[in-house]
């Protein structure tokens, strides 16, 4: 059940979840056009230390054609959830998931990459997250520009306790686009146990919200 928004909350943004996924979903054609390079200087031009950047790109979506990781969250009703999410990709240590296969419980995936100062700076709220939430929620990042060496070398610093997807040709980001604007990293989805979409948190998690969001997807 998800609660209703608490006065020490940043805002939630619910009724407008589908407009803003109309607005920021990138075409087939553009996405699978960034490869290697390309990917990853979108992600870089997004994952900016300069905050008022990031407020200026958020106010001016328009122009940007999509909105900043601004830390702005959206939660979505049971009830006008999407249909489950369907993607497939390989962790770093070879292994092929696709999101059929992690239904059942609910889903957490973090968009991330080792260079990202606001990733570096959530990690250890999400480390924290993850030790807590082990036995309910599934982890997973995905790293959307690094070569294995760089991931595992973030991953080792931070004591990441869950696997990655390795994802620089984009495959898991294009298939899961309607909900994560590639220039906003980092993003967070909240998958439920049917593998939709039950919040969506674009730039760093605050870690008191994220407890609440899978507070209330861990207990529908």
């Amino acid at each position: 059940m998800i609660r209703p928004p608490r006065t020490a909350r940043p805002h939630v943004d619910s009724a407008a979840g589908a407009a803003d996924d109309a607005r920021v979903r990138p075409t087939r054609r553009a996405l699978l056009g960034l490869g290697g390079a390309g990917l990853g200087a979108l992600v870089l031009s997004a994952c900016s230390a300069k905050e008022d950047d990031l407020a200026q790109q958020a106010n001016a979506g328009g122009d940007t054609g999509y909105i900043a990781g601004d830390g702005s969250v959206s939660e979505y009703p049971e009830d006008d959830r999407s249909d489950p999410v369907d993607f497939e990709g390989a962790l770093f240590d070879g292994t092929e998931v696709t999101g059929e296969q992690l239904r059942g419980k609910p889903v957490l995936l973090n968009f991330w990459y080792a260079g990202c100062a606001p990733c570096r700076k959530e990690a250890p709220d999400l480390v924290e997250l993850a030790q807590d939430f082990e036995d309910r929620v599934a982890f997973y990042g995905v790293n959307v520009r690094d070569e294995q060496a760089t991931a595992e070398a973030f991953e080792r610093t931070f004591e990441i306790p869950y696997p990655s997807f390795e994802d620089r040709d984009g495959g898991v980001l294009l298939a899961l686009s309607k909900h994560v604007p590639p220039q906003a990293v980092p993003t967070t989805l909240v998958l439920d146990s049917q593998g939709r979409v039950a919040a969506r948190i674009l730039g760093i998690a605050d870690p008191s919200i994220l407890r609440t969001v899978l507070d209330d997807v861990t207990s529908a």
